[in-house]
Protein backbone atom coordinates (compact mmCIF):
# COMPACT_ATOMS: atom_id res chain seq x y z
CA UNK A 1 0.00 0.00 0.00
CA UNK A 2 0.98 3.28 -0.74
CA UNK A 3 1.07 6.79 1.36
CA UNK A 4 -0.71 9.39 -0.91
CA UNK A 5 -1.03 13.37 0.17
CA UNK A 6 -4.56 14.99 -0.88
CA UNK A 7 -4.54 18.49 -1.32
CA UNK A 8 -8.01 20.02 -1.39
CA UNK A 9 -9.41 23.21 0.24
CA UNK A 10 -13.41 21.99 0.24
CA UNK A 11 -13.25 19.24 3.23
CA UNK A 12 -15.81 17.00 2.09
CA UNK A 13 -13.86 16.10 -1.17
CA UNK A 14 -11.20 16.22 1.12
CA UNK A 15 -13.09 13.10 3.58
CA UNK A 16 -14.39 11.35 0.60
CA UNK A 17 -11.02 11.24 -1.06
CA UNK A 18 -9.52 10.20 2.10
CA UNK A 19 -12.29 7.56 2.90
CA UNK A 20 -11.63 6.01 -0.29
CA UNK A 21 -8.32 5.35 0.00
CA UNK A 22 -7.83 4.15 3.09
CA UNK A 23 -10.29 1.46 2.72
CA UNK A 24 -7.88 -0.09 0.05
CA UNK A 25 -5.22 0.06 2.72
CA UNK A 26 -3.66 3.48 1.43
CA UNK A 27 -1.84 5.56 3.94
CA UNK A 28 -3.33 8.98 3.59
CA UNK A 29 -2.07 13.05 4.52
CA UNK A 30 -4.81 15.69 3.71
CA UNK A 31 -3.84 19.36 3.43
CA UNK A 32 -6.62 22.62 2.96
CA UNK A 33 -4.19 24.21 0.96
CA UNK A 34 -1.25 23.53 -1.71
CA UNK A 35 1.77 25.03 0.72
CA UNK A 36 0.53 22.78 3.90
CA UNK A 37 0.41 20.07 1.22
CA UNK A 38 3.72 20.70 0.30
CA UNK A 39 5.12 20.96 3.41
CA UNK A 40 3.80 17.62 3.93
CA UNK A 41 5.29 16.49 0.69
CA UNK A 42 8.81 17.37 1.56
CA UNK A 43 8.80 15.78 5.14
CA UNK A 44 7.34 12.30 3.82
CA UNK A 45 8.37 11.89 0.30
CA UNK A 46 4.72 10.15 -0.70
CA UNK A 47 4.23 7.78 -3.64
CA UNK A 48 1.67 10.00 -4.97
CA UNK A 49 0.27 13.40 -5.41
CA UNK A 50 -3.76 14.40 -5.03
CA UNK A 51 -4.35 17.77 -5.93
CA UNK A 52 -7.27 20.15 -6.94
CA UNK A 53 -6.62 22.82 -9.46
CA UNK A 54 -8.72 25.67 -7.58
CA UNK A 55 -7.44 26.26 -4.55
CA UNK A 56 -7.13 29.51 -2.04
CA UNK A 57 -3.55 30.75 -2.48
CA UNK A 58 -1.50 28.80 -4.69
CA UNK A 59 -3.24 26.97 -6.95
CA UNK A 60 -2.88 23.60 -8.32
CA UNK A 61 -1.01 24.53 -11.28
CA UNK A 62 1.81 26.54 -9.41
CA UNK A 63 2.08 23.57 -6.39
CA UNK A 64 2.64 21.27 -9.72
CA UNK A 65 5.51 23.80 -10.91
CA UNK A 66 7.19 23.87 -7.77
CA UNK A 67 7.11 20.42 -7.13
CA UNK A 68 9.40 19.42 -10.28
CA UNK A 69 11.68 21.52 -9.58
CA UNK A 70 12.41 19.73 -6.55
CA UNK A 71 14.94 16.74 -6.84
CA UNK A 72 13.45 14.70 -3.89
CA UNK A 73 10.11 15.00 -5.72
CA UNK A 74 9.92 15.57 -8.94
CA UNK A 75 8.90 12.70 -9.71
CA UNK A 76 6.26 12.11 -7.86
CA UNK A 77 3.37 11.18 -9.93
CA UNK A 78 0.49 13.65 -9.72
CA UNK A 79 -3.44 13.54 -10.14
CA UNK A 80 -4.99 16.72 -10.59
CA UNK A 81 -8.59 17.10 -9.80
CA UNK A 82 -10.80 19.50 -11.80
CA UNK A 83 -14.44 20.99 -11.96
CA UNK A 84 -16.01 20.55 -16.07
CA UNK A 85 -15.75 24.26 -15.69
CA UNK A 86 -12.36 24.07 -15.66
CA UNK A 87 -11.68 20.91 -18.54
CA UNK A 88 -10.17 23.62 -20.82
CA UNK A 89 -7.39 24.61 -18.34
CA UNK A 90 -6.35 20.79 -18.38
CA UNK A 91 -3.85 21.41 -20.76
CA UNK A 92 -1.89 23.53 -18.54
CA UNK A 93 -1.60 20.96 -15.99
CA UNK A 94 -0.50 17.95 -18.33
CA UNK A 95 2.09 19.83 -20.29
CA UNK A 96 3.25 21.36 -16.77
CA UNK A 97 4.27 17.47 -15.49
CA UNK A 98 0.96 16.37 -14.11
CA UNK A 99 0.14 12.56 -14.98
CA UNK A 100 -3.53 12.19 -14.95
CA UNK A 101 -6.38 14.21 -14.03
CA UNK A 102 -10.12 13.31 -12.84
CA UNK A 103 -13.23 15.47 -13.12
CA UNK A 104 -15.21 16.89 -10.00
CA UNK A 105 -17.87 14.90 -9.87
CA UNK A 106 -16.01 11.57 -9.90
CA UNK A 107 -16.95 8.12 -8.68
CA UNK A 108 -15.12 6.04 -5.93
CA UNK A 109 -14.18 3.66 -8.92
CA UNK A 110 -12.59 6.35 -11.20
CA UNK A 111 -10.42 7.28 -8.43
CA UNK A 112 -9.46 3.97 -7.52
CA UNK A 113 -8.56 3.45 -11.01
CA UNK A 114 -6.50 6.49 -12.01
CA UNK A 115 -4.70 5.93 -8.07
CA UNK A 116 -3.97 2.48 -9.46
CA UNK A 117 -2.86 3.53 -12.66
CA UNK A 118 -0.18 5.84 -11.14
CA UNK A 119 0.89 3.27 -8.37
CA UNK A 120 1.63 0.46 -10.93
CA UNK A 121 3.49 3.22 -13.04
CA UNK A 122 6.74 2.43 -11.80
CA UNK A 123 6.90 -1.29 -11.92
CA UNK A 124 5.57 -1.49 -14.87
CA UNK A 125 7.89 0.70 -16.52
CA UNK A 126 10.63 -1.32 -14.73
CA UNK A 127 9.34 -4.66 -16.49
CA UNK A 128 8.97 -2.94 -19.91
CA UNK A 129 12.78 -2.34 -19.49
CA UNK A 130 14.00 -5.61 -18.72
CA UNK A 131 12.00 -6.99 -22.11
CA UNK A 132 13.91 -7.95 -24.91
CA UNK A 133 11.77 -6.27 -27.40
CA UNK A 134 12.89 -3.06 -25.81
CA UNK A 135 16.74 -3.68 -27.04
CA UNK A 136 15.24 -4.52 -30.50
CA UNK A 137 13.46 -1.12 -30.51
CA UNK A 138 16.48 0.54 -29.49
CA UNK A 139 18.29 -0.97 -32.09
CA UNK A 140 15.95 0.02 -34.83
CA UNK A 141 16.02 3.75 -33.77
CA UNK A 142 18.23 5.00 -36.33
CA UNK A 143 18.06 8.10 -38.30
CA UNK A 144 16.65 8.58 -41.63
CA UNK A 145 16.34 10.94 -43.75
CA UNK A 146 13.17 10.98 -45.98
CA UNK A 147 12.68 12.81 -49.00
CA UNK A 148 9.70 15.09 -49.76
CA UNK A 149 6.63 12.29 -51.21
CA UNK A 150 6.37 13.76 -55.03
CA UNK A 151 3.01 12.90 -54.74
CA UNK A 152 2.25 15.35 -51.80
CA UNK A 153 4.74 17.95 -53.49
CA UNK A 154 2.29 17.81 -56.72
CA UNK A 155 -1.02 18.04 -54.49
CA UNK A 156 1.11 21.02 -52.37
CA UNK A 157 1.34 23.13 -55.33
CA UNK A 158 -1.59 22.34 -57.21
CA UNK A 159 -3.54 23.57 -54.21
CA UNK A 160 -1.29 27.04 -53.32
CA UNK A 161 -1.28 27.46 -56.82
CA UNK A 162 -5.10 27.40 -57.18
CA UNK A 163 -6.27 29.17 -54.06
CA UNK A 164 -2.95 31.34 -53.15
CA UNK A 165 -2.43 32.76 -57.13
CA UNK A 166 -0.29 36.01 -55.51
CA UNK A 167 1.47 37.24 -52.08
CA UNK A 168 4.61 35.83 -49.94
CA UNK A 169 3.93 34.44 -46.59
CA UNK A 170 7.55 33.77 -45.87
CA UNK A 171 8.24 36.29 -43.51
CA UNK A 172 5.17 34.46 -40.84
CA UNK A 173 6.21 30.99 -41.71
CA UNK A 174 7.66 28.94 -38.33
CA UNK A 175 10.24 25.97 -38.60
CA UNK A 176 9.51 23.27 -35.92
CA UNK A 177 13.04 21.31 -35.78
CA UNK A 178 11.34 18.68 -33.75
CA UNK A 179 7.72 17.85 -33.90
CA UNK A 180 4.96 14.96 -33.68
CA UNK A 181 2.29 14.66 -36.52
CA UNK A 182 -0.99 13.19 -35.62
CA UNK A 183 -3.07 12.23 -38.18
CA UNK A 184 -6.77 10.13 -37.38
CA UNK A 185 -9.46 9.68 -39.73
CA UNK A 186 -12.84 7.59 -39.80
CA UNK A 187 -12.60 4.46 -42.08
CA UNK A 188 -16.31 4.19 -42.13
CA UNK A 189 -17.56 7.82 -42.90
CA UNK A 190 -19.04 6.94 -46.35
CA UNK A 191 -20.74 4.21 -45.34
CA UNK A 192 -22.23 5.88 -42.48
CA UNK A 193 -23.09 9.40 -44.21
CA UNK A 194 -25.17 6.68 -46.60
CA UNK A 195 -27.62 5.40 -43.74
CA UNK A 196 -27.95 8.65 -42.30
CA UNK A 197 -30.06 11.45 -43.68
CA UNK A 198 -28.39 15.01 -43.64
CA UNK A 199 -29.66 16.31 -39.98
CA UNK A 200 -28.43 12.64 -38.56
CA UNK A 201 -25.02 13.35 -40.34
CA UNK A 202 -24.80 16.93 -39.42
CA UNK A 203 -25.16 15.67 -35.49
CA UNK A 204 -22.79 12.84 -35.57
CA UNK A 205 -20.02 15.25 -37.46
CA UNK A 206 -20.59 18.28 -34.88
CA UNK A 207 -20.40 15.49 -32.53
CA UNK A 208 -16.78 14.23 -33.51
CA UNK A 209 -15.09 17.30 -34.73
CA UNK A 210 -16.39 18.61 -31.02
CA UNK A 211 -14.45 15.82 -29.09
CA UNK A 212 -11.65 15.32 -31.51
CA UNK A 213 -10.81 19.37 -30.88
CA UNK A 214 -11.17 18.86 -27.07
CA UNK A 215 -8.77 15.73 -26.80
CA UNK A 216 -6.13 17.19 -29.16
CA UNK A 217 -6.12 20.64 -27.25
CA UNK A 218 -6.13 18.83 -24.25
CA UNK A 219 -3.03 17.81 -24.44
CA UNK A 220 -1.32 21.48 -26.05
CA UNK A 221 -0.92 20.95 -29.77
CA UNK A 222 0.46 23.32 -31.48
CA UNK A 223 -1.37 23.22 -34.88
CA UNK A 224 -4.91 21.52 -35.75
CA UNK A 225 -6.91 21.34 -38.95
CA UNK A 226 -9.73 19.22 -40.29
CA UNK A 227 -9.14 17.31 -43.37
CA UNK A 228 -11.80 16.30 -44.76
CA UNK A 229 -13.26 14.27 -42.15
CA UNK A 230 -9.65 13.54 -40.66
CA UNK A 231 -7.47 15.13 -38.10
CA UNK A 232 -4.19 17.02 -38.81
CA UNK A 233 -2.22 18.11 -35.54
CA UNK A 234 1.10 19.06 -34.77
CA UNK A 235 3.07 18.90 -31.20
CA UNK A 236 5.96 20.65 -30.91
CA UNK A 237 9.05 20.58 -29.01
CA UNK A 238 8.32 24.28 -28.15
CA UNK A 239 5.87 23.12 -25.62
CA UNK A 240 7.90 20.33 -23.86
CA UNK A 241 8.83 20.25 -20.36
CA UNK A 242 11.11 18.13 -18.68
CA UNK A 243 8.56 15.32 -17.81
CA UNK A 244 6.10 15.57 -20.60
CA UNK A 245 7.58 15.92 -24.00
CA UNK A 246 5.51 16.38 -27.17
CA UNK A 247 5.73 12.42 -28.24
CA UNK A 248 3.54 11.94 -25.34
CA UNK A 249 1.44 14.48 -25.20
CA UNK A 250 0.82 13.09 -28.86
CA UNK A 251 0.58 9.58 -28.10
CA UNK A 252 -2.05 10.58 -25.35
CA UNK A 253 -4.17 12.24 -27.48
CA UNK A 254 -4.16 9.31 -30.07
CA UNK A 255 -5.41 7.23 -26.97
CA UNK A 256 -8.07 9.55 -26.20
CA UNK A 257 -9.21 9.67 -29.41
CA UNK A 258 -9.42 6.29 -30.31
CA UNK A 259 -11.52 6.03 -26.93
CA UNK A 260 -13.65 9.10 -27.95
CA UNK A 261 -14.36 6.88 -31.16
CA UNK A 262 -15.59 3.62 -29.01
CA UNK A 263 -17.79 6.20 -27.33
CA UNK A 264 -19.52 7.78 -30.21
CA UNK A 265 -20.06 3.81 -31.58
CA UNK A 266 -22.53 3.72 -28.11
CA UNK A 267 -23.40 6.29 -28.55
CA UNK A 268 -24.87 5.66 -32.06
CA UNK A 269 -25.83 1.85 -31.00
CA UNK A 270 -28.33 3.88 -28.41
CA UNK A 271 -29.59 6.36 -30.48
CA UNK A 272 -30.47 4.53 -33.67
CA UNK A 273 -31.19 1.28 -32.45
CA UNK A 274 -32.17 -1.74 -35.51
CA UNK A 275 -30.56 0.90 -37.75
CA UNK A 276 -27.74 -1.84 -38.36
CA UNK A 277 -25.13 0.95 -39.25
CA UNK A 278 -21.50 0.38 -39.80
CA UNK A 279 -18.82 0.48 -37.37
CA UNK A 280 -17.53 3.95 -36.49
CA UNK A 281 -14.36 3.62 -35.12
CA UNK A 282 -11.28 6.39 -35.46
CA UNK A 283 -7.51 5.19 -36.71
CA UNK A 284 -4.88 7.24 -35.56
CA UNK A 285 -1.11 7.87 -37.25
CA UNK A 286 1.99 9.47 -35.43
CA UNK A 287 5.29 9.95 -37.23
CA UNK A 288 8.16 12.47 -35.88
CA UNK A 289 10.01 14.92 -37.75
CA UNK A 290 11.01 18.31 -38.89
CA UNK A 291 7.21 20.56 -39.72
CA UNK A 292 7.22 24.41 -41.17
CA UNK A 293 3.74 26.13 -40.26
CA UNK A 294 3.78 28.48 -43.28
CA UNK A 295 1.02 31.33 -44.00
CA UNK A 296 -0.08 31.82 -46.62
CA UNK A 297 -2.11 34.99 -47.21
CA UNK A 298 -4.84 36.00 -50.14
CA UNK A 299 -4.24 39.69 -51.07
CA UNK A 300 -7.91 39.16 -52.95
CA UNK A 301 -9.96 38.48 -49.75
CA UNK A 302 -7.54 39.78 -47.20
CA UNK A 303 -7.37 36.61 -45.14
CA UNK A 304 -4.26 33.95 -44.24
CA UNK A 305 -4.12 30.44 -43.63
CA UNK A 306 -1.66 28.58 -41.86
CA UNK A 307 -0.67 25.17 -43.93
CA UNK A 308 1.48 22.79 -41.93
CA UNK A 309 4.47 21.52 -44.80
CA UNK A 310 6.85 18.44 -44.63
CA UNK A 311 7.87 15.01 -45.11
CA UNK A 312 6.63 13.90 -41.67
CA UNK A 313 2.42 15.59 -42.60
CA UNK A 314 2.38 13.63 -45.96
CA UNK A 315 4.61 10.35 -43.77
CA UNK A 316 1.83 10.52 -41.12
CA UNK A 317 -1.28 10.55 -43.41
CA UNK A 318 0.04 7.74 -44.98
CA UNK A 319 1.46 5.58 -42.47
CA UNK A 320 -2.40 5.82 -41.32
CA UNK A 321 -4.13 4.23 -44.20
CA UNK A 322 -1.49 1.10 -44.18
CA UNK A 323 -2.44 0.85 -40.63
CA UNK A 324 -5.81 0.97 -41.01
CA UNK A 325 -5.36 -1.98 -43.31
CA UNK A 326 -4.09 -3.79 -40.81
CA UNK A 327 -6.49 -3.24 -38.27
CA UNK A 328 -4.60 -1.14 -36.02
CA UNK A 329 -6.31 1.31 -33.90
CA UNK A 330 -2.74 3.57 -33.29
CA UNK A 331 -0.02 3.40 -35.12
CA UNK A 332 3.59 5.03 -34.43
CA UNK A 333 6.96 5.13 -36.19
CA UNK A 334 9.82 4.48 -34.39
CA UNK A 335 10.74 7.83 -35.16
CA UNK A 336 7.97 8.77 -33.17
CA UNK A 337 8.47 6.65 -30.13
CA UNK A 338 12.19 7.15 -30.03
CA UNK A 339 11.63 9.42 -26.78
CA UNK A 340 9.11 7.76 -24.94
CA UNK A 341 10.43 4.34 -25.16
CA UNK A 342 8.88 2.16 -21.90
CA UNK A 343 6.07 4.46 -21.58
CA UNK A 344 3.84 3.01 -24.28
CA UNK A 345 2.70 -0.61 -24.63
CA UNK A 346 3.47 -1.93 -27.93
CA UNK A 347 1.65 -5.06 -30.06
CA UNK A 348 2.51 -5.63 -33.72
CA UNK A 349 5.40 -4.57 -35.71
CA UNK A 350 6.16 -4.23 -39.48
CA UNK A 351 7.78 -2.41 -42.62
CA UNK A 352 5.14 -0.27 -44.07
CA UNK A 353 5.47 0.71 -47.87
CA UNK A 354 4.19 3.57 -48.57
CA UNK A 355 3.32 4.52 -51.59
CA UNK A 356 5.30 7.31 -53.52
CA UNK A 357 8.27 6.72 -50.74
CA UNK A 358 11.20 5.09 -51.80
CA UNK A 359 11.98 3.69 -48.20
CA UNK A 360 9.03 1.40 -46.37
CA UNK A 361 8.33 2.34 -42.71
CA UNK A 362 9.25 0.97 -39.66
CA UNK A 363 5.89 1.13 -37.49
CA UNK A 364 4.58 0.06 -34.33
CA UNK A 365 1.05 -0.77 -33.02
CA UNK A 366 0.16 1.29 -30.09
CA UNK A 367 -2.08 -0.80 -27.69
CA UNK A 368 -1.63 1.33 -24.07
CA UNK A 369 0.01 3.70 -22.36
CA UNK A 370 2.18 2.89 -19.11
CA UNK A 371 2.15 6.49 -17.79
Amino acid sequence: MALIVVMEDDAGTRMMVASVLKRDGHVVLGAEDATKGLALVRENSPELIISDVQMPGMNGFQMLAILRQDPANATTPVILLTSLQERAHVRIGMTTGADDYITKPFRPDELREAVAAQLNKRDTQDSLRSMAVDAAVETALVEQKHKLSKLYEQRLAAELSERWPTGDGSAGDELLASATVLFADIPNHAALAEKLNPDELTDLVKKVYGNANDTIQLFGARHLQFVGEGALAIFAASSDTHTVNHSLRAMRAAMGLVDSGRGINQYLGARYPGRDLPLFEINVALHAGAVTLTTLQDPLHGTAQVLPVGDAISAAMLLQKQARSLGWPVAASVAALRAITGAVRTGRRALLELPGRSAPIDAIELVGLTL
